[in-house]
């Protein structure tokens, strides 16, 4: 068991804060079995956020939450703050709005809820830094993106080798543990009961076992994303891709003249290998990228989470972007997994009282609460627009058995590497990535 304030910056920051402000609360374990209405496995933004709409919904049903480890353990508590308008996947118009929705619902709740997650709506810019990346953001710019011109974009994003970039309005900033944390508390004032350390060992349609007793159950959400894997019988449901993120100290005026981000938007590149980053509230800048390796089995080991090498990776590559930081103070290294499905496509589904929400492939800061609002019409039996956004019942294939889908993951990680360095280099695009890229996503 890791001790939550070493999980993140953010968890770090979460741990400094009163308990009746932004910060941790105690919370019991499971010490019998019980029955609810309603029972959701995972304290993260999935489960809370359907906690939070059901409890509207539903106000004379009990609902009650199963954390394995504590709130905001995984990916919501450690993710890169961004709350943007957008999926792994493009669903089309509709869904696209939903997500536009969703970023002003949030922007409302934590107004309403008096959650101070340091929200910054500054949008998100989308950097070109070579002749590839360029033509690639240029002929697939999605929803409400513009394309900005290089010295435009370097006056919102002052990194090296700048071409242009495309940028979005819908996308704001936040400090990802002290909106899952003051989420919880919300939800305990509504009434749900949220259980702590009490780790779901099987999941099915009206019951869920655990390692302290049965929670028996109308409505069971699975609401696990990278954990998924652990549970029995959904080992190839969604893999654990890890994304590994560093924080600087608070920079200074000078350093920030020439980084710009005035308005904190979220960055990052049109590289293969995803990166991203953000000015925090407090002036420090939180980076990410995916370059720890998969471990066979989609085993979850918080080793990897702490690897220099990749921190070591990942710090090179923010002080390439940004040059005057190369002398800044490391404060904190963390990393954690985040949930794929196969065919990359987040999505909601149920089938005979088990319902399920994730796979947002690393995009979920926004898509839970979409997720959470969906959920909680389906479990009420509620017809609305939500319930007939195309992502509903479209759960994915089952991705492969080892060690296939070992070796094709690593495969495909050393193909994308490969492509950016072949485009930086080149500036040509790498057509094979491409391919490789439009077969995985299908």
């Amino acid at each position: 068991m890791q001790a939550i304030d070493a999980l993140s910056l953010w968890s770090d920051q979460v741990r400094s804060e009163p308990p009746d402000s932004t910060g941790l609360s105690t919370r019991p374990s499971l010490r019998q079995s019980i029955s609810c209405d309603i029972a959701i496995i995972g304290g993260g933004y999935t489960g809370l956020w359907s906690a939070y709409y059901l409890a509207q919904r539903a106000p004379d049903a009990s609902i009650v939450v199963l954390e394995a480890e504590t709130v905001g353990f995984g990916a919501s508590g450690r993710n890169g703050g961004w709350c943007i308008a957008e999926l792994a996947h493009d669903y089309g118009r509709s869904m696209h709005e939903a997500m536009v929705g969703t970023v002003d619902e949030i922007e409302r709740v934590i107004s309403a809820e008096k959650i101070d997650c340091d929200f910054a709506r500054g949008g998100e810019i989308h950097l070109a830094r070579n002749k590839a990346q360029q033509s690639r953001l240029q002929k697939s710019l999605g929803h409400d993106y513009r394309w900005l011109e290089a010295a435009e974009a370097q006056a919102v994003c002052g990194a090296t080798n700048v071409l242009g970039g495309a940028f979005t309005p819908h996308t704001a900033a936040l400090h990802p543990a002290k909106l899952v944390h003051g989420l919880a508390r919300v939800v305990e004032a509504q009434g749900t009961t949220i259980y702590e350390h009490t780790r779901a060992l099987q999941v099915e349609a009206n019951s869920v076992r655990t390692s302290q007793g049965t929670v028996s159950a109308a409505h069971v959400v699975l609401a696990t994303e990278g954990y998924t894997a652990e549970l029995a019988g959904h080992k190839r449901d969604l893999i654990p891709f890890y994304s590994l993120m560093i924080a600087t100290e608070p920079l200074g005026a000078e350093a920030w003249e020439q980084i710009g981000l005035a308005d904190r938007p979220t960055f990052t590149d049109a590289r293969y290998r995803v990166i991203y980053g953000q000015r925090t509230a407090d002036d420090r800048l939180a980076f990410g990228g995916r370059a720890a390796p998969y471990l066979m089995g989609s085993a979850i080991d918080p080793a990897t989470e702490n690897n220099h090498a990749t921190h070591e990776q990942i710090r090179q590559t923010l002080v390439e972007l940004f040059p005057v930081i190369e002398d800044a103070q490391i404060t904190h290294r963390w990393g954690g997994v985040l949930g794929v499905p196969r065919n990359w496509k987040p999505a909601v589904s149920h089938h005979q009282g088990l319902y399920r929400a994730g796979g947002y492939v690393g995009e979920g800061v926004a898509a839970t609460n979409l997720a959470g609002r969906t959920l909680a019409d389906l479990i009420t039996g509620t017809r609305s627009q939500l319930t007939r956004l195309p992502w509903v019942h479209k759960p994915s294939r089952r991705w492969p058995i080892e060690p296939f889908r070992w070796v094709g993951i690593m495969l495909g990680a050393e193909l994308f590497e490969r492509a950016d360095r072949k485009e930086s280099i080149s500036g040509k695009p790498a057509r094979e990535a491409e391919m490789v890229w439009s077969f995985l996503r299908r």
